[in-house]
């Protein structure tokens, strides 16, 4: 095998596989850089899966073509209100954040379980019938060598979490909406004596985090699932909360280390076309994402900085 036929066996799926880690983590950036904990990740991903696939499901023959990439806009809304119950909860209420996000997890899969049951009649819902599908990006998927590697059967998707990623990076680091952002994690009452509602900025970032989590989601069930059921998103949204942690709570380093671990998903996919992995046990493939990021974060964890204010409840005036 060839190092354009080895790469090209290996890059496209390793991005198939990050951009909903990608999206997802985008989002638990924004959350925490406000000060809010997001453990809910993983639920706010499984009700962007239920919702897209859903919709899909409902509007695939009055949509056509367009249909995914409104799919994935519903699921964004829709999980963006979701989200809002976390920040109800963590923000106005005041009540702890790990706790409030774990039950964003338990019932955003309760709920999209009945709901599925309920509309399907069983644990499943049908698969879907205008999925995305790869593509061979036009202008560029020629260029001798870098063409067939990057830019030929690839999903559009992965390239659009990128781009995201960048004016994620660019949102939080060179606006006044990014510094005021960071300013409400560092120190919520420096920035309310500034001027600063504290509430309001951790409310948007928590929605912001719903959508993009969503967003996540719904291209995880649209590329890959194609069809939601209990064990649609298992896991991905916590890698997506270790790619934050991993990336020092940096757009960019997030996007870096959901990179890292959709290549780690991929090992099963690709082993058979590669030679050095053709020969490992399949079961050892399986678990090299989980163990990959425990690893990772186990030799990250301590030089990894939070920013200040994450996971402290603000009360104004201190009161």
């Amino acid at each position: 095998m060839g190092l354009v036929d080895l790469l090209q066996s290996i890059i496209p799926p390793a991005l198939f596989f990050s951009a909903p880690l990608i999206f997802t983590a985008l989002g638990g950036v924004f959350s925490e850089r406000s000060g809010v904990v997001n453990i809910g990740l993983e639920g706010l991903m499984i009700m962007g899966a239920f919702v897209g696939i859903v919709f899909n499901l409902a509007f695939a023959d009055v949509l056509g073509a367009w249909t995914p990439w409104i799919s994935i806009l519903v699921a964004m809304v829709v999980s963006a209100i979701f989200a809002m119950i976390h920040a109800v909860a963590s923000v106005s209420f005041r009540a702890d954040q790990v706790v409030s996000g774990v039950a964003i997890n338990f019932l955003a899969l309760g709920l999209g379980v009945f709901l599925t049951k309920q509309w399907y009649g069983k644990g499943q819902t049908d698969m879907v019938s205008e999925p995305f599908y790869t593509t061979n990006i036009l202008g560029v998927s020629d260029i001798p060598f870098i063409g067939p590697i990057f830019f030929q059967g690839i999903y559009v998707t992965s390239y659009v979490a990128i781009i995201l990623a960048f004016i994620a990076w660019y949102v939080l680091y060179k606006t006044p909406f990014g510094l005021q952002l960071r300013a409400v994690g560092e120190h919520p009452m420096a920035a309310d004596t500034n001027g600063i509602n504290v509430y309001k900025m951790r409310y948007i970032a928590v929605i912001l985090s719903g959508a993009f989590g969503g967003l996540g989601g719904s291209v995880f069930a649209l590329t890959i699932a194609l069809n939601f059921s209990h064990a649609t998103i298992v896991g991905q949204g916590f890698m997506s909360l270790a790619a934050v942690i991993f990336g020092k709570w940096h757009p960019l380093g997030a996007m870096g280390a959901a990179l890292f671990f959709g290549f780690a998903q991929s090992l099963s996919v690709i082993s058979s076309g590669v030679p050095f992995l053709e020969d490992v046990p399949q079961v050892l493939l399986l678990i090299a994402p989980y163990v990959l990021t425990i690893l990772a974060l186990a030799g990250f964890i301590g030089r990894a900085e939070a920013p200040k204010a994450n996971g402290v409840p603000y009360i104004k005036g201190g009161r």
